[in-house]
């Protein structure tokens, strides 16, 4: 199959230190014989890159390599730009993904390096950039792309325990491990849970304020800060939320932990009144 490279005036609009970027990384990939395709993913795809976006990029690694060695893929980057740092993802359990800053102008790209054998499965339908025999737009063809949906029974297991857990933060006085903790709610549970009523991707409480106002402002009110009423506040405004995210989406199969939902309450209202708040 002869060699395929997207033309540029099928490109979405973009900044141009964004489109410079792109032509250099295509022309990098290109010369390496290590290499045999790249994609672009998330706002590329979604046509909405503007000069605050990243570029995520799928760099294929030709044959069935699992890996390029850590060295060859930042040889690759620095092929790409002006390469100002550069560190590998298993901090997102992605050991496989190069984090980039380029500059100037400054630019984030997220390049992830992996075989054709590996395009599938995957979370998004990236546009194929330049294939050079084909092999990506095949693997691509024999896969479709599925993004993972909050898993209501996973989060019904664990928020009553981590309700419980915040409470002892506030009680004790541990504020900026409850401010952090409450973070962790929105990004598991109650920005997923959200995003998925409105019909958006659920990740985490990316994009939230693209719903309708109320949402991100009804979120918005488990933002505490450093000071125990705005640490409970906020937690009590979290169950109420989670509350009613759990009535619009559980199934009939959902195993609710009414026990531990009651208990985790109470011990909650019961610091709050041991620190003089009102329930």
């Amino acid at each position: 199959m002869p060699e395929f490279l997207l033309p540029e005036s099928e490109w979405p609009a973009m900044p141009d230190s964004h489109r410079a970027f792109l032509a250099s990384a295509l022309s990098a990939c290109r010369e390496s014989p290590m290499l045999c395709g790249l994609a672009a993913g998330g706002s590329f795809i979604a046509n909405r890159l503007d000069r605050y976006s990243d570029l995520d990029l799928l760099v294929v690694v030709a044959g069935s390599t699992a890996a390029l060695p850590r060295s060859a893929r930042e040889q690759v980057a620095s092929r790409m730009g002006p390469l100002l740092a550069a560190f590998t993802g298993e901090h997102v359990n992605e050991p496989r993904l190069v984090i980039c800053l380029y500059g100037p102008p400054l630019l984030h790209v997220d390049l992830k390096f992996l075989p054709a054998a590996q395009l599938n499965p995957r979370v998004e339908d990236p546009t194929v950039l330049w294939d050079r025999d084909g092999e990506v737009r095949h693997a691509l063809a024999s896969g479709t792309a599925a993004y993972p949906v909050p898993d209501l029974q996973w989060i019904e297991d664990r928020f009553w325990v981590w309700v419980h857990y915040a409470a002892t933060k506030i009680g004790r006085g541990e504020l900026l491990e409850a401010v952090d903790f409450l973070g962790s709610l929105r990004k598991l549970a109650l920005g997923p849970l959200a995003l998925q009523r409105g019909g958006a991707r659920p990740d985490g409480v990316r994009r939230i304020e693209d719903l309708p106002p109320g949402v991100a402002s009804a979120l918005s009110g488990t933002v505490a800060s450093y000071d125990r009423p705005s640490c409970y506040r906020a937690l009590s405004l979290a169950i109420t939320l989670y509350r009613e995210q759990r009535m619009a989406l559980a199934s009939p199969s959902l195993v609710r932990r009414s026990a531990a939902e009651a208990a985790s309450v109470s011990y909650l209202e019961a610091v709050g009144r041991g620190l003089g708040f009102e329930p």
